[in-house]
């Protein structure tokens, strides 16, 4: 039974466009892509290059930095168009909530997408939960709560506006812990 006093929240506007998840249907995020395009409404698929080893060759392939999902910059308007487009599942909600994602987060995915720095590390004085920022290269000014740190150079970094973990190799070098805090 659905509580009377639940409300939900739908940012979605009539005038300014803003930033929304879609969930597609598996490995379709590149014709959901193209779809979107044809039909005029703005969206962004991160992609990134992997290589693939094979018994007699070795493969670059583009691959979605998240599976399954891709973003819209909509008004209230082009929602049900979205919906329409072929192998889209559905919008991406927090707790039933349509949430605008804000541009500031796709500006870093943009930025992760595109660095392609890949350095050995030391050991670093960081700990599990504290609040970091990159300092150093294209992920300048990336900050985020130190969940991970396996190995060398593998670090994991939570980014709550998507509800996301990204894995990233960042040298600790280009690591500063905020103000001494502490994450629980």
């Amino acid at each position: 039974m659905i509580n009377s006093t639940t409300t939900y929240s739908n940012q979605l506007d009539k005038t300014e466009a803003r930033w929304f998840a879609v969930y597609t249907k598996y490995k379709r995020e590149k014709q959901v892509h193209l779809r979107l395009e044809e039909k005029g409404i703005e969206n962004y698929l991160p992609l990134q290059q992997v290589t693939r080893h094979y018994t007699r060759k070795v493969v670059q392939v583009e691959l979605p930095l998240i599976s399954c999902y891709l973003f819209v910059k909509i008004t209230k308007s082009e929602y049900v168009p979205v919906l329409e487009v072929p192998d889209v599942v559905k919008f991406v909600r927090f707790s039933r909530n349509l949430i605008a994602i804000p541009e500031r987060e796709i500006d870093l995915i943009r930025r992760v997408v595109g660095e392609e720095m890949e350095i050995e590390v030391e050991p670093s004085s960081f700990q599990i939960g504290d609040l970091v920022e990159i300092i150093g290269g294209n992920l300048t000014g990336l900050q985020g709560k130190l969940l991970q740190q396996a190995g060398k150079n593998n670090i994991l970094l939570e980014l709550n506006s998507l509800g996301y973990q990204m894995r990233m190799h960042v040298d600790p070098k280009l690591l500063r812990k905020i103000g001494g805090k502490r994450m629980a």
